[in-house]
């Protein structure tokens, strides 16, 4: 079994929902960690935009990079351009490092449907994201 962490800035939004997929596609086949360099909570419309998919992430919580010193990672994924230059070091000599960033959709603003949609396009880019990750390094 493999570990995975998905690293953001506030592990809010794009990592939990990076969280839920990993967790869905993979299944038996990695232990998947979600952290931030910072903690702000899990944006409850990530949470909203993942259930409509099917994904619950309700009972995820948002976690600091620093409570996973300790597990030797074989995969850290980065999902911001701000956590992937910011990030503390990570004592997993081994971990292979990849980076894709995501817009974060909690920083739209606008009307209820502009801030939906940017869920949603956030949510479409993961899932394929996470899809493609899990086939080309999990299987």
């Amino acid at each position: 079994m493999k570990n995975v962490l998905i690293l953001c800035t506030g592990n809010s939004c794009r990592s939990q929902m990076a969280d839920g997929y990993l967790a869905h596609f993979a299944k038996e086949k990695a232990t998947i960690y979600s952290a931030g360099i910072e903690t702000h909570g899990v944006n409850p419309k990530a949470v909203a935009i993942m259930k409509q998919d099917g994904i619950d992430i309700s009972q995820n919580t948002s976690n600091n990079v620093s409570e996973y010193l300790d597990i030797d990672f074989d995969f850290i994924i980065t999902v911001c351009d701000h956590a992937h230059e910011n990030c503390p070091y990570i004592p997993s000599e081994n971990a292979k490092r990849i980076h894709q960033n995501f817009s974060d959709p909690s920083k739209v603003t606008g009307s209820e449907v502009q801030i939906f949609n940017a869920f949603k396009k956030a949510r479409v880019q993961i899932k394929s994201f996470c899809e493609d990750f899990v086939a080309a390094e999990l299987d």
